[in-house]
């Protein structure tokens, strides 16, 4: 029996067709079988022992030559014709078609499509392999290695230079294996723009093998990290572990079909488009993938977990948008809420509504894609400013809007948004949400980020949360100036103890007696020949410029000099915080510094219990006074419970931190 197999597309398709064949070789083993395909594929049919012809077909080639083709086809006298091109050939052979005449509208893969085109319920599953099963590595001693294929063809499908190098490079310092990178004459230009950018050492290979070569380094890797391309249907075919990165294609449709994958990819609005052109000029679905993205697929799939985190998510959000606009503490203590929806939805594209005072608290966050500023002072006041910025969300086509504070202005715009899903606390316009939770804040019962995280635990979609820490992102400009600042004033962070003292706060209510400050500091400098620097926000200068001058010894004077992320910076080198209840509490928890935190008021929505630090080393100082009601900033006994505070008590919990750094 003589059968002709017809595909004609380029690698990455060719290997696609393989199962198919694979049936039909396991279904007719004693047959002569004949493929037609291109000249750049030609190698992928040359990689199995059972092919006994491959007919290169130039579809550039004048009309003779195509006719003399077709006679010669003609002359073989095929008992068979598969014809995955669908092409008038099986009716010019005389041949019986074996493959149905329209796709499946059930099976939106291609290798399934393709697999439907094959009458495959007459056919031995599962399908077993004939194709580079022989083939022997001889490139890489070890078997400890990562391959990595920058490379496609199309360069809407290539992902940025600078984030292959970056993901080579945490996992050559994490995981300690080898990176390969690989890829044809094609992606040789490519790879070679990589290795200058790393700071370790890979095995660059690109253009350096063979289709059955590269197949074998492939067939031995711990893990495949690639693009929609060639590679990658190999590595499929070959059932190894695939990360794969995805941009304009459909992971649908083209998507890596071994049994350990994961993909990685950024839902906006416009993927996929499977156009070769971004009409918007941007390629987003690109350019927001981060290293981080990659990075969370290669330990799920290394960890042996395809799972983000080891659960099933009964729902799929593709557009989230967090929304926070309120203060600087409250927004730092809503960043586990970030992480958590990355963990659960590792693909989403994850926005976050923030008000201009917070931005650079989360602006520079791995986590998310976007940072959207409301500015209801500015920029959007008004009715007509306000609209015109809900019809800039209604845009964004976000599914999921996660309110974490609960406003009128906030859940009247999520609703103008047009925003599917709106979740939040019952209060203030709560009607306006589709699923709210009752507001128990006031109660303090819990801490103000297990309040946040209870907006996601109620979605009752399987979302599951296992890091409740703090983060804070670094920035480049702000640790060099933080470095620069510390140069300049001699400061040895190695070797000195740095103390941090904030001693504003956003009411008379959260204010220790800056005598007591004062106090603190100067035994400090001559306990521990500490080095004081003061810090708050520029509203608050004055304070810190009196403070300052109360202190006899020499102290370094910030107050109002430092952006949010520089004063990240300063915390991140310091040994410890001595402040009061406030937002830059919270930076220092998300910096890793240990604090000592002053606290007052015993409302039990104000109180510790919800709004203390989280670090594991810090000291919550707070004392009673006797009040049958504490009225908050409107207290009638001055303040006597933070006046109840003592340097010593301060100077106390400062020793037991020291003792264990």
């Amino acid at each position: 029996m003589k059968i002709l197999f017809i595909t004609l597309s380029n690698i990455g398709d060719c290997i696609l067709t393989l199962p198919v064949l694979d049936a039909l070789i396991d279904k007719y083993p004693d047959a002569e079988f004949s493929v037609v395909t291109s000249l750049r594929a030609k190698e992928v049919f040359e990689a199995g022992p059972f092919v006994k012809k491959i007919i290169i077909y130039d579809k550039k080639n004048p009309l003779k030559e195509k006719l003399e083709f077709i006679r010669q086809l003609y002359r073989e006298n095929y008992d068979l014709v598969l014809d995955l091109r669908h092409t008038i050939l099986p009716f010019i052979l005389k041949a019986k078609r074996l493959n149905r005449l329209f796709s499946s509208k059930r099976s939106s893969h291609m290798r399934e499509r393709h697999l439907y085109q094959l009458a495959i319920r007459d056919y031995p599953l599962p399908i077993k392999r004939h194709f580079f099963m022989n083939v022997k590595n001889e490139h890489a001693s070890s078997k400890d290695y990562i391959v990595v294929a920058p490379g496609a063809r199309s360069h809407l499908k290539r992902w940025s230079i600078d984030g292959f190098a970056q993901v080579c490079d945490r996992i050559i310092q994490e995981s300690g294996l080898s990176i390969i990178l690989l890829g044809d004459s094609d992606d040789k230009a490519i790879v070679d723009k990589i290795i200058p950018k790393m700071a370790n050492t890979a095995i660059n290979l690109a253009g350096k093998t063979s289709l059955v070569e590269l197949a074998a380094l492939l067939k031995d890797a711990k893990l495949v990290i690639s693009t929609d391309s060639a590679c990658m249907h190999l590595a499929s075919y070959l059932n190894r572990p695939i990360v794969a990165i995805f941009g304009p294609t459909s992971d649908k449709k083209y998507g890596p079909w071994s049994k350990n994958n994961g993909i990685v990819k950024k839902e906006i609005f416009c993927r996929p488009c499977e156009k070769a052109q971004c009409k918007f000029g941007s390629l987003d679905c690109m350019s927001l993938i981060k290293p981080e993205d990659v990075l969370r697929q290669v330990n799920n799939i290394l960890g042996h977990r395809i799972q983000v985190i080891g659960h099933k998510i009964e729902r799929n959000f593709k557009r989230i948008l967090i929304v926070r606009t309120d203060r600087i503490g409250d927004v730092v203590l809503s960043t586990p809420v970030i992480k958590a929806l990355r963990d659960n939805f590792a693909n989403a594209y994850l926005a976050m509504m923030v008000s201009p005072a917070t931005e650079e608290l989360v602006r520079g966050n791995p986590y998310l894609d976007e940072v959207i500023v409301y500015d209801k002072e500015k920029e959007h006041r008004g009715v007509i400013r306000s609209l015109q910025f809900a019809l800039f969300l209604r845009k964004n086509q976000f599914d999921i809007a996660v309110i974490l504070h609960s406003t009128n202005r906030v859940n009247l715009l999520a609703y103008l948004a047009g925003i599917k899903e709106r979740v939040g606390y019952s209060r203030r316009l709560g009607f306006l949400l589709t699923k709210n939770i009752p507001y128990a804040k006031y109660k303090g019962e819990k801490h103000e980020v297990e309040y946040n995280l209870d907006l996601l635990r109620c979605l009752g979609i399987g979302i599951e949360v296992n890091d409740a820490s703090l983060f804070i992102p670094k920035d480049n400009q702000a640790e060099a100036w933080a470095k620069e600042i510390f140069r300049s004033y001699g400061i040895d962070e190695i070797k000195e103890k740095i103390i941090v003292l904030h001693p504003s706060a956003s009411c008379a209510s959260r204010m220790w007696p800056i005598e007591r400050f004062r106090e603190v500091a100067e035994a400090l400098i001559k306990r521990y020949d500490a080095r004081i620097i003061i810090v708050s926000g520029a509203n608050d200068r004055a304070l810190t410029d009196r403070l300052s001058g109360l202190i006899r010894q020499p102290v370094i004077n910030l107050g109002g000099k430092t952006t949010l992320m520089q004063l990240a910076s300063i915390l991140r080198r310091s040994t410890l915080m001595i402040s009061n209840d406030s937002g830059p509490v919270h930076i220092a928890v998300g910096c890793g510094l240990p604090v000592v935190v002053l606290f007052g008021r015993s409302q039990p929505g104000l109180s510790p219990l919800r709004w203390g630090p989280k670090g594991a080393s810090d000291i919550v100082l707070h004392k009673k006074a006797g009040c049958v009601v504490c009225l908050a900033h409107d207290c009638k006994n001055n303040f006597a419970c933070l006046k109840s505070i003592e340097a010593s008590d301060v100077l106390s919990a400062v020793d037991g931190i020291i003792k264990l750094c």
